[in-house]
């Protein structure tokens, strides 16, 4: 059975939309995969209006086909939309077909703090590579009937959850053509890691303390149960826990084949302050890190 549907790429607050008005720019719609079990197809569109010297436009348009897994789908896509600037969709473009003849089908693991943009930064390399794209966390809430994270942590416990959380990446890891956004907490089992580097590569998006609090604080702490420890406003919880947690994973975060560092991307590019870089830079730097780890192991 095969069936096309419509949804679109949504992207989190600390984008800054107006940096995307001054370019020429696209809609990124993404297709919503809506059975297990059944093979479907995604239709994902990009329309990009570009201005030549004949003052016309032209549009570039893609398609990708993706199959669920038995057991699980391919997690749901949120819905909304953003315009992605048309130079760097094709910098990720290149910079795809660059990195295809070492990647090897081999999926990609993301891995980091809560807020760092796994999923965000997934979904783009994803549909750029033309691989399936998986959200651990929804997984196992679509596994416990749609129950929330914070759900299942308040009535299962964190030890049932990152017990699921094994389980879904022991499924994932016989896959190939994947990237993966994984809970924050998933590096922590030496299990997890076997899993994640048994046809993949894992990558580390290092995003500072501050810029993570601000922006898990902007879109709410009830989603995020291991913040409810904490006291104080929004951002004094966040930072807080925050500091903690890479007090405790940092070592494991480390381990990582690759590292996005997000301080080391706005130094390179001149700006100020990491809020002001776009989803598509960071993936622009993910795909490079991954090149260069992959070469390095050729």
């Amino acid at each position: 059975m095969e069936a096309g549907v419509a949804c679109k790429l949504n992207y989190p607050t600390w984008i800054d939309s107006e940096r995307f008005g001054r370019k020429s720019t696209g809609s990124l719609p993404f297709g919503r995969i809506l059975k297990q079990d059944q093979k479907v197809r995604v239709v994902v569109s990009a329309h990009f209006p570009v201005k030549t010297s004949s003052n016309r436009h032209r549009s570039v348009s893609s398609e990708v086909s993706c199959s669920s897994y038995k057991n699980f789908s391919a997690s749901t896509l949120e819905t909304g939309s953003v315009q992605v600037p048309y130079d760097e969709t094709l910098m990720l473009k290149n910079k795809s077909q660059e990195i295809e003849p070492y990647l090897n089908g081999y999926s990609i693991y993301l891995v980091g703090l809560m807020g760092s943009g796994k999923t965000t930064v997934g979904k783009i390399l994803s549909y750029i590579l033309n691989y399936s794209f998986y959200d651990s966390d929804a997984l196992i809430e679509q596994e416990e009937n749609g129950m929330s994270v914070a759900e299942i942590f308040k009535l299962h416990g964190e030890s049932f959850f990152r017990k699921k959380e094994t389980e879904i990446l022991q499924r994932l890891s016989s896959k190939k053509q994947l990237v993966v956004s994984t809970g924050g907490g998933a590096v922590v089992q030496d299990e997890n890691w076997d899993y994640m580097q048994k046809k993949g590569i894992s990558v580390w998006l290092d995003v500072p303390l501050e810029a993570l609090a601000h922006r898990i604080a902007a879109v709410g702490t009830h989603s995020r149960p291991l913040l409810h420890y904490e006291s104080g406003d929004p951002y004094t919880k966040a930072l807080k826990r925050l500091s903690y947690l890479l007090e405790q994973r940092g070592k494991n975060y480390a381990k990582a084949n690759a590292r996005v560092s997000l301080e080391e991307i706005a130094g390179k590019l001149g700006y100020r302050d990491v809020s002001n870089l776009t989803p598509t830079e960071i993936a622009i730097e993910a795909l490079e890190q991954i090149e260069g780890y992959l070469k390095k192991v050729a």
